[in-house]
C-alpha cells in the first residue's frame, strides 16, 4: 500500500491511497465466504458454492464490492497512521480506480487537528474582584438561616405578605378542567414566587375559605405555555414566627453555643464561597487571555457538529425537563434566533479552541493523569449529576467515555499551570496567590465550563463511512 497527504487548509487533508490487488486477498476470501452463507444454489450445499458459481450467479461486482467495503477501513487507517495525523471525525471516502485483479484507488478527506504554536504565557495579567465580606452579608445570612427555622400557627384573618397559605388549586383552559390541573393541600409562602404569576395578588385579603380566580400562563404539565384561568381556594392561612436572634438559636441551628460564634463562622463561609468563586473566575479569564494569544483555525464540519450538538441538548434535554420549547425559552430571555444562534456559534467555536490549545498544553508541558486524580474527577463528576459514584462509573464505562475524562483533568491540569504562572491581582491592586485557596485537582472547572458538550474526535480506527 502507497499514501500521500496533501494539506488543503490548515484543519483538513486529504489522503491518496494505492492498494495493490493481492492485498484485498483476505477481504475476498470474506466476501465469498459471507456471500456463501446469505444465498442458495441449487445443486450446491450451503456456504459450498465455488467462487466461480458465486462470479456467474451473481456478479464479480457484488463481490468487490463486499470485500472492499470490508477493506476499506484497515487501509485508511493504515494510512493516517502512517502519516501520523490527528484526524477529527470521519471521512469522506471517494473511491477513483477499481481494476479487478490490479489496484484499488481511493482517497480520503477528513478534519485533522491544527498545528498550534503556543506562544510564552508567563506574562498574563488579569484583574479579579476582591475578597470582602460586609456585616450585611453576615446579617442577611443570618437571616436566611433564622428564616429556615421559623415556625408557623394558623391564624383567623387575611392573608398577608410572607404568610403560609394552604390552597387547593383547578386549572381550566378553554373552560375544560385539565386532567393535570387539579392540586390540593399545597403549602405556599406568600411572595415567594414559587408558583403562578398573579397567584400572590389573589389570595393576599383571602381568609380561610375564601377563594378568587385569576388568569396565569402555565409553566408546566400538559399545557405548558397557555393561558389558564386558575381557581384557588384558601383552606388555611398561618404567619410565620421567626426565632429570637440570640445565643439559643444559635445552639439549636448550629454547632456553636453563641450568637457571636455563630456569626463569626457564617463570614468565614462567606469568604470561603467568595474566595472559590475568585479562584473560578481567575481560571476563566486566564483562559481568556490565553486564548487571545493563540491562532486557532476551527474545522467546518466540527464547528457545524458541535453548534447542532448543543442546540439538540438544550432543545431536547434541558428545556424538556422545563416543559419549554426553544420559542418559549427565547421569549423568556428575550432574544431574537438570530442572537440566539450567534451566541451559540460563539460559545462552540470557544469550546473548540480551548480543547485545541488545553490539549496541546498537555502535550508541551508532558502532563499525565493519575489514577487517583481521575478518581477524584469521576467522585465531583458524580455528585454534579446526581448520580451514585458507582452508577456513575458504570455509565462511563458502558458508553466508553473514560478517555473523554481523563481529557477533562488533563485540560485542567494544564490550565492549572497557565494560572500558576499567570499574575492575578484583585480590584484592591492585591496580587492573590491562589495556591492557598484552590487545589490544582479542581481546577478543571474552567476548562470544563469552556469545553462543555466539546466535541471528542473519534478514533482513527472507527469504521469509515462511504
Amino acid at each position: 500500500m502507497k499514501s500521500a497527504v496533501e494539506t488543503l487548509n490548515p484543519t483538513r487533508v486529504r489522503l491518496t491511497v494505492e492498494v495493490p490487488f493481492e492485498e484485498l486477498k483476505d477481504s475476498l476470501d470474506a466476501a465469498y465466504k459471507k456471500i456463501n452463507q446469505q444465498v442458495t444454489v441449487k445443486g450446491f450445499r450451503k456456504g459450498k458454492i465455488p467462487a466461480r458459481v458465486i462470479d456467474q450467479r451473481f456478479g464479480r461486482g457484488a463481490v468487490l464490492e463486499e470485500a472492499v467495503n470490508d477493506a476499506l477501513p484497515k487501509f485508511y487507517t493504515d494510512a493516517v497512521n502512517e502519516a501520523d495525523l490527528n484526524v477529527l471525525g470521519q471521512p469522506e471516502v471517494d473511491i477513483t480506480e477499481l481494476k479487478d485483479g490490479e489496484t484499488l484507488n481511493f482517497t480520503a478527506e477528513v478534519d485533522v487537528r491544527p498545528a498550534l504554536e503556543i506562544p510564552d504565557y508567563s506574562g498574563i495579567e488579569v484583574e479579579v474582584d476582591a475578597v470582602e465580606v460586609s456585616d450585611e452579608d453576615v446579617d442577611k445570612a443570618v437571616t436566611e438561616l433564622r428564616e429556615r427555622f421559623a415556625s408557623t400557627s394558623p391564624v383567623e384573618r387575611a392573608a398577608e405578605d410572607g404568610d403560609v397559605v394552604t390552597i387547593d388549586l383547578e386549572a381550566k383552559v378553554d373552560g375544560e378542567v385539565l386532567e393535570d390541573g387539579v392540586a390540593s393541600g399545597v403549602s405556599y409562602t406568600i411572595g415567594s414566587g414559587e408558583l403562578l404569576e398573579g397567584i400572590d395578588d389573589a389570595v393576599k385579603g383571602l381568609e380561610t375559605g375564601g377563594e378568587a380566580t385569576f388568569t396565569s400562563e402555565l409553566k408546566g404539565g400538559s399545557a405548558a405555555g397557555k393561558e389558564a384561568e386558575v381557581t384557588v381556594k384558601v383552606t388555611q392561612v398561618a404567619a410565620r414566627e421567626l426565632p429570637e436572634l440570640d445565643d439559643e438559636f444559635a445552639q439549636l441551628a448550629s454547632e456553636f453555643d453563641t450568637l457571636e460564634e455563630l456569626r463569626a463562622d457564617s463570614r468565614k463561609r462567606l469568604e470561603n464561597m467568595k474566595q472559590y468563586d475568585q479562584a473560578t473566575q481567575a481560571q476563566e479569564r486566564v483562559l481568556e487571555k490565553l486564548l487571545e494569544l493563540v491562532e486557532v483555525p476551527v474545522p467546518e464540519k466540527l464547528l457545524e457538529d458541535e453548534i447542532n450538538t448543543r442546540k439538540h441538548n438544550l432543545e431536547h434535554h434541558q428545556l424538556g425537563q422545563m416543559g419549554l420549547d426553544l420559542e418559549k425559552y427565547l421569549e423568556i430571555q428575550g432574544k431574537t434566533a438570530e442572537e440566539f444562534d450567534a451566541e451559540t456559534k460563539e460559545a462552540a467555536v470557544k469550546g473548540i479552541k480551548t480543547q485545541f490549545v488545553l490539549d496541546e498544553l498537555v502535550k508541551q508541558e508532558k502532563l499525565n493523569v493519575s489514577q487517583e486524580e481521575l478518581t477524584e474527577h469521576l467522585m465531583r463528576r458524580a455528585a454534579s449529576s446526581g448520580m451514585s459514584p458507582d452508577q456513575f462509573a458504570q455509565a462511563v464505562v458502558e458508553g466508553g467515555q473514560v478517555p473523554m475524562l481523563v481529557g477533562e483533568v488533563a485540560r485542567g491540569k494544564a490550565l492549572a499551570v497557565v494560572v500558576e504562572k499567570a499574575t492575578v491581582k484583585d480590584t484592591n491592586g492585591e496580587i492573590i496567590d491562589l495556591d492557598d485557596e484552590e487545589d490544582e485537582t479542581e481546577a478543571p472547572e474552567a476548562a470544563a465550563d469552556a469545553t462543555e458538550d466539546a466535541p471528542v474526535e473519534e478514533k482513527a480506527e472507527e469504521k469509515t463511512e462511504g
